[in-house]
This record gives C-alpha cells, structure tokens and sequence, in this order.
C-alpha cells in the first residue's frame, strides 16, 4: 500500500511555522509522505501544489485569526482547479464558535490547538482508507445512580409525569435498571444489587445522581478498536452484555473531561 501523501500549507500572511512543522512530523511518524509549502501562500498556490504533488489531502494551519476568509479559499481553488475530490483539514489557534463555519465551507475537520499530533495523523488513515467514525445517532439514555429505584420513582412518575416501561436486573454490572422513556431517550435508574456493583462504589464516593451518558452506535467493535488506535482510555476494550439484549462498552471518564460515557449498540428487533 502506497503512503498517504499530504500537503501542510501556510495561507496568507501567516509569519510562524513552529505548529505545520510539528504537525509535518507527526505525520512523518506515522508513515505519510509529506509535502510542506512554506510560508505566505495564497490559496491558488496550495490548490496548485496539491494538484502537481499528487498529494491525498492538504491540511492548513493558522495562527493569524484569518481562518475563516482563507480556508475556505483553498476549498473553492481546489473546486475551480478540477479538484475538489482532495479533502482539506485544518489546525492552529481556531475558537471552537469558527467550526461550524468552517465546516460548511467545506473544510473536512478541525483540529484545535488542544487536539493531540497524533489525533490529526489517525484521522488521515481513517479518511483516507473510509474507516472514519460516523457520529452517534443519538443519546441512548442518561443513567442515575440511586440507593432505591422505589424510593426514586414518585419523582419521576408523579412530579415529572413519566412511566415506567420495564425493570430488569442487569447481571454483569450487578444492577437493578428502571426505564422511563422521555421523548427519543430514556431515563435509566441505577440500583446496585451487591457491594460489587460499580453503582454501589459510585454512590459511596459521590451519592446519588448522574452517572453515565449513554449514546446509541453502531458498529461498536470497530468503534472501539478506533478508539483504542486513538489511544482513547477505555474501561471496556471489549463490548459486553448490557439491558435489552444491547453491547455496552464504557470510555474512561478521563477521556472526556470527567464525563462517563457508555456506548450502546441495540440488539436485534430494539
């Protein structure tokens, strides 16, 4: 298999170069041929050597602020040149509120300047060879950690006015689960069956209260092995058996800022 080709370019004005150089050598690490153009470009340039370099994809890094006139450019040139079938990512000092913009002038991704080389590397390998993530469809349900699901649902039925659908014990986290389904998700009650339930150490640190987000994937063996490639901490590096015939797997709570995420792929028929 032939290497990843990728132009790291310069647009505008830019004076500084320390980040595309740090940024040409990661990817450098991770097997790819790359092609830097230096500094002070304009976006017909990069279009240009994108073209004569036969590169995969061009990725452009900013520090001036000017982002959201020039990437775009660079999109356009490529599209006027014949070559809009080159994706464009983008990286340096970019606000997370210029994303959404970026993204509909059709900038592929985003890296901020928080985001590890190595991320922007294995995005490349996954767009390049169409294994890149699709998002989650949607949030699955929040779990709540509680001493008693019958001492916590009076709450739930009678001030918020949901039912209950169904309670089942979940075997291989030693839990009691109560469902109330509000709109397309689900509230879950968490009730620990045994000392060794990870609820029961969960209500003994924090009490009560949120403990988990859940959203609903697809292909959650891929995904993990993705994340595990991204060097993502996880709890489970396997999915295992979850309610309702679903595969469950849990991020560690360090991978998203103190959040525990779980993911869950629904069985057959749910």
């Amino acid at each position: 298999m032939k290497p990843i080709r990728v132009l790291i370019a310069k647009p505008g004005l830019d004076g500084h170069d320390r980040g595309a150089l740090i940024i040409a050598q990661a990817l450098r690490d991770h097997g790819m041929e790359v092609i830097y153009t230096g500094l002070r470009q304009s976006a017909i340039q990069i279009a240009r050597a994108a073209i004569q370099e036969d590169v995969d994809v061009v990725g452009l890094s900013s520090l001036s602020g000017a982002h959201k006139s020039l990437f775009p450019k660079v999109v356009k040139a490529l599209e006027e040149q014949g070559a809009s079938d080159i994706p464009v990512i983008g990286g340096g000092v970019i606000p997370a509120e210029d994303i959404p913009f970026l993204e509909e002038q059709g900038v592929k991704k985003i890296f901020t300047s928080g985001s590890p080389t190595d991320a922007t590397a294995i995005y490349i390998k996954q767009l390049i060879h169409k294994r890149t993530i699709n998002a989650p469809k949607k949030i699955a349900h929040i779990g709540i950690a509680v001493e008693s699901i019958d001492t916590a649902l009076p709450f739930y039925q009678h001030t918020l006015g949901l039912e209950v659908e169904a309670v089942e014990k979940v075997e291989s986290e030693q839990v009691r689960v109560a469902f109330l389904k509000i709109g397309e998700t689900m509230f879950e009650l968490l009730e620990p069956l045994s000392d060794d339930s990870p609820i029961q150490t969960f209500l003994t640190r924090k009490g009560e209260g949120v403990h988990h987000i859940a959203v609903e994937v697809e292909d959650i063996e891929k995904r993990l092995q993705q994340y595990k490639e991204q060097g993502i901490r996880l709890i489970h590096e396997q999915p295992k058996q979850g309610a309702h015939d679903s595969q469950i797997a849990f991020l560690h709570p360090k991978a998203a800022n103190g959040v525990l995420f779980e993911l869950c792929q629904q069985g057959e028929g749910e």
